[in-house]
């Protein structure tokens, strides 16, 4: 598949269309469990995780270690662009990503469906998972003082 049919497979629309955006958060926040979020989610920065990270990962370890494998990468990669704006790094989207990943295992442990609920139901409930895993990773980064100066 390729990225321009990714786009349109998870937005509805083709890239660039000016409804992509309205479409991309419409579906990522009313999705019916956390884990249906991801697949909506940012479709290109997806498109390439699931190609180049999690795909090669899942060829010699189980999807579940790969997908968090794959999480915890997303994260590293958004702390890198941190690094470069602040000078340090604290690992927090690093963080924020691992418990992202185990929201997601967990709900499709437990098989989370709100599919029958509305969608401001389903949207506070996506909602609630990234703000909970925001904030025990910004306990863990402030709290224990994990913080490394670049020089």
């Amino acid at each position: 598949m390729t990225l321009g049919e990714y786009i349109k497979k998870r937005n509805g629309v083709p890239s660039g269309h000016p409804q992509s955006l309205r479409n991309n958060l419409s579906r990522s926040l009313g999705a019916k469990n956390f884990s249906s979020f991801w697949h909506h989610w940012n479709p290109i920065f997806g498109y390439y995780l699931g190609k180049k990270i999690f795909k090669p990962i899942k060829r010699f370890a189980p999807s579940t270690i790969a997908l968090m494998l794959t999480f915890i990468f997303c994260g590293l990669i958004h702390d890198i662009v941190s690094v470069v704006f602040r000078g340090k790094t604290s690992f927090l989207f690093s963080f924020w990503f691992l418990f992202m990943g185990t929201a997601v295992l967990l709900c499709n442990y437990f098989k989370q469906n709100l599919s029958n609920k509305n969608w401001p139901t389903r949207a506070l409930t996506n909602l609630f998972f990234i703000i909970s895993a925001l904030c025990l990773a910004y306990y863990l980064v402030n709290f224990l003082s994990i913080s490394f100066k670049i020089y």
